[in-house]
């Protein structure tokens, strides 16, 4: 593996990765950013290379970008020295400014994806608590997630600098002639999947370790084509609060807030989790289903279409799109959806289908192996 110093990272990776396509197409295809609007732009000093082409890009649409750059060691910063008060309040500066941004657009672009691995998973839930009101608040305008290349996130994907800019190329569809077309043909499939889904009462997987029935009767399905995720890939919805009864083993391990967790297992009964372990990080696990009433029970059920993602890298952002799996999230349900969870957690956990898996729908199979079997509805 190549190594770079942090101080070169940045420029290496624009080497690899232009930055001004990935620009144009956050700022266009994802926001559609239009002129007099307000828009912040959240990363770290390693996406500089990107923020600079995002400034052209919103300067040139009329807008206003403003950055809000992390510097290395921040977050573990706050936890470290933050007051009680601080741990349970949101800066009335910040959440000022979520009210009054039109778009806010969040970029991965980690130093240390563990920088939070030392800290209580507690703290973790207790900050997540304090700051509902403002990803609420940020939740309600537009809004996109994307990721630039960075030596520490190449590592944790187990892959040189090079190839971890490549393979966010063929994610995003950049390698591609005409990326928003791709993108809007992603959106064309995910459409039909949709369609194929309408007016399903239940949703069943199975895979070793997993046999788990759920209710989705009612709800909407969202077509996630890269407006909101850069890239995307998943269709989506919320399900029926008390429907989910049986086992599921997420067998792809999740780093949220930078703490590794691997091996999930949960047994849910009338909607809510029952059982809980882990094979790494199970205290986490136990810390983030205590974060309220809502976080045992389920937000979210996704199903994951852009092939182009073809292994997990270590950021949900990605592994959730995986084309041929299916993820669950505890906590906040999506409105869109007509989900009515509620909850400060939103988490993320991915069952891979592809060696031995299915997912069906009202008892038609849906996906088999990781591949779409899209017989329609008699």
């Amino acid at each position: 593996m190549t190594q770079t110093q942090p101080g070169d990272a940045a420029a290496t990776v624009a080497e690899f990765l232009d930055p001004a396509p990935l620009a144009d197409l956050l700022a266009g295809y994802c926001l559609d950013v239009q002129a007099g609007q307000r828009v912040l732009v959240r990363s770290t000093a390693l996406a500089s290379p990107l923020l600079l082409e995002l400034q052209r890009a919103i300067l040139q649409r009329g807008a206003w970008p403003t950055f809000r750059v992390e510097l290395p060691g921040e977050a573990a910063g706050f936890y470290a020295h933050a007051l009680p008060s601080q741990l349970d309040d949101v800066d009335d500066l910040e959440m000022g400014q979520a009210k009054r941004l039109d778009a806010l657009l969040g970029i991965q672009a980690p130093h240390d994806p563990r920088e939070l691995s030392g800290v209580d998973p507690a703290l973790i839930a207790r900050v997540a608590r304090a700051r509902r009101p403002l990803r609420e608040a940020t939740l309600k305008k537009r809004w996109c997630s994307t990721l630039w290349p960075t030596s520490a996130g190449a590592q944790q994907a187990g892959m040189g600098l090079e190839e971890f800019a490549a393979f966010v190329r063929r994610a995003t569809f950049l390698d591609q002639p005409d990326p928003v077309a791709s993108w809007r043909g992603l959106h064309a499939f995910q459409a039909s999947l949709i369609e194929r889904l309408q007016g399903t009462r239940e949703l069943r997987i199975e895979a070793e370790g997993t046999d788990l029935r759920l209710s989705v009767k009612g709800r909407v399905w969202v077509n996630s084509d890269g407006r909101r995720n850069m890239p995307s890939g998943e269709v989506f919805t919320g399900p029926i609060e008390t429907s989910a009864n049986g086992r599921v083993r997420f067998t792809i391990r999740s780093s949220p807030a930078g703490v590794d967790v691997d091996g999930v297992e949960l047994v849910f009964r009338d909607g809510e989790v029952v059982e809980a372990r882990a094979e790494t990080g199970e205290e986490y696990l136990r810390q983030a289903l205590a974060t309220d009433d809502g976080a045992r029970r389920l937000g979210e059920i996704g199903i994951g279409t852009n092939f182009g993602i073809n292994r997990p890298i270590g950021a949900i952002l990605f592994d959730e799109k995986i084309g041929g799996t299916v993820h669950l999230a505890l906590g906040r349900s999506y409105p869109e959806t007509r989900g009515k969870n509620q909850s400060a957690l939103h988490w993320d956990l991915i069952c891979d289908l592809r060696a031995g898996g299915r997912l069906s729908a009202d008892g038609q199979t849906l996906l088999q192996d990781g591949r779409f079997v899209m017989q329609h509805r008699g």
